[in-house]
């Protein structure tokens, strides 16, 4: 990937389920194995060493999501979306996929730009408080890119899902 270049990949209906999907490095065996509350809260995402969980709204169903790999932080959407987070995240190969609940499928996503190393994410939400089992009305959008760690973030919130998840790991 060479400077200023952002591979986008589109999942038109990622299948959801217990209102989570992960993204996962290839080195990493499991993706629904996660300790606990984490000790520094981003709301709707929780990470560990090659993998993140993702939340979304919906308990089960469809939803739009977007990943966007880049070479350097491609700035916040902050008009797009309602609740906007960001956290650091270990790819231990530089290679990950989104999965979806239970390892039902694997999205391969483009290789990430600097490789193994650090990078941030941030994780873009609209519609999380609508739940609708009809149509898709829930849309994510997950950027990475590379970046020294650093503390998880809360750019945005207006859902009253994103705060419900702050609110609980802040009690615990």
């Amino acid at each position: 990937m060479s400077m200023d270049e952002t591979s986008v990949v589109h999942v038109e209906q990622l299948e959801v389920d217990y209102g989570q999907t992960y993204l996962v490095d290839d080195e990493c065996s499991s993706a629904g194995e996660f300790n606990g509350v984490p000790s520094d809260p981003a709301g709707i995402v929780r990470v560990e060493k090659g993998k993140a969980l993702l939340f979304v709204g919906l308990q089960y169903g469809t939803v739009g999501f977007t990943v966007a790999v880049a070479d350097r932080d491609p700035g916040a959407d902050l008009e797009g979306y309602e609740d906007i987070v960001e956290i650091g995240f270990d790819s231990p190969s530089g290679r990950v996929s989104l999965e979806e609940w239970g390892g039902a499928r694997a999205h391969t996503l483009p290789p990430l730009s600097a490789g193994p190393g650090t990078y941030r994410l941030r994780y873009h939400a609209r519609g999380m408080d609508e739940e609708s089992y009809e149509t898709v009305t829930e849309h994510y959008l997950l950027q990475i890119w590379p970046a020294p760690p650093d503390h998880p973030a809360v750019l945005k919130s207006t859902s009253s899902s994103l705060q419900r998840w702050l609110d609980f790991e802040r009690s615990h």
